[in-house]
């Protein structure tokens, strides 16, 4: 009886002990699965990134992880240019208007409704200084997800009235090492540039009678250098006679940019690497 009940306990040891060890197994490994507490989102105001996917719970099947794909960034930064500025007032009007003083109180405007619409904005300018076309790309190729839009006041054209311009038709080519040539950024982004200047263009037709129901082509110098969709918005003009005819119709144009810019969204899909084209 003695022997029988020694025998007893040491089964029972050895059952407990093997129990342990896979109740200890099993909460390692839910320790591994478990997110650190490092993985956080990227601090506020930063540009953001691809995303990566959640860790799947233990209980999930095999099928739903292997179904875990990272989504692809997209369109969520405005560069907004108020052009001209410093010396350089740009176009002027007999009653005394500069169209740099304009258009840097406009994007003021702009800038409100596009934040509206969950973009975050960067401007080229915030006071009377004049960057340089270079400069004014720069800050747009600098961001990765981003669109460039400059505002301009036209010297002609019928006073109420607005157009948007892209670039030419630029064949894409590359220089020795490989790389887009800085004065042909704009080539690869041509066709999404249009894209994004026909949605503003025919909200602006809809609001500004007289407007073009279709974007406008022309060769505009800070274009040309941007690598990313980039529109030119004009107002005409600096001719009226009385400046609040300006000033009225800068709900409408700020409206029609962040709207034209919210449609334009889903068609600007980044690649997944930074460099390819889009």
């Amino acid at each position: 009886m003695l022997l029988d009940v020694g025998r007893f306990i040491r089964k029972s040891i050895r059952e407990t002990f093997s129990m342990a060890v896979l109740v200890a197994a099993f909460f390692a490994a839910l320790g591994a699965a478990a997110p650190s507490a490092g993985q956080g989102g990227a601090p506020a105001g930063a540009p953001q990134t691809q995303p990566q996917p959640t860790a799947t719970p233990p209980a999930a099947s095999a099928t739903a992880t292997q179904n875990v794909t990272p989504a692809q960034a997209g369109l969520n930064i405005v560069v907004l240019d108020p052009a001209h500025g410093g010396t350089d007032l740009g176009a002027r009007g007999t009653g005394g208007i500069h169209e740099s003083d304009i258009v840097l109180e406009f994007a003021a405007q702009v800038r409100t409704a596009l934040e509206a619409q969950g973009f975050q904005v960067v401007q080229t300018r915030q006071g009377n200084a004049n960057p340089s076309f270079d400069d004014r790309s720069a800050m747009a190729n600098a961001q990765r997800g981003a669109i460039f839009v400059t505002l301009h006041i036209a010297s002609t054209g019928t006073p109420g009235t607005a157009r948007v311009y892209v670039m030419n038709d630029m064949a894409a080519g590359v220089d020795a090492t490989g790389l887009i040539p800085w004065d042909r950024a704009q080539a690869p982004f041509v066709s999404l540039s249009r894209k994004l200047g026909d949605n503003v263009q025919a909200l602006l037709a809809q609001r500004f009678k007289g407007s073009p129901a279709a974007v406008q082509t022309a060769s505009v110098r800070q274009l040309r250098t941007t690598a990313a969709p980039a529109i030119a918005v004009e107002i005409s003009s600096v001719t009226v006679e009385d400046r609040t005819q300006l000033d009225h119709m800068v709900p409408g144009i700020a409206d029609a940019i962040a709207r034209g810019a919210a449609a334009f969204r889903p068609s600007y899909v980044l690649p997944a690497n930074p460099g390819e084209r889009p």
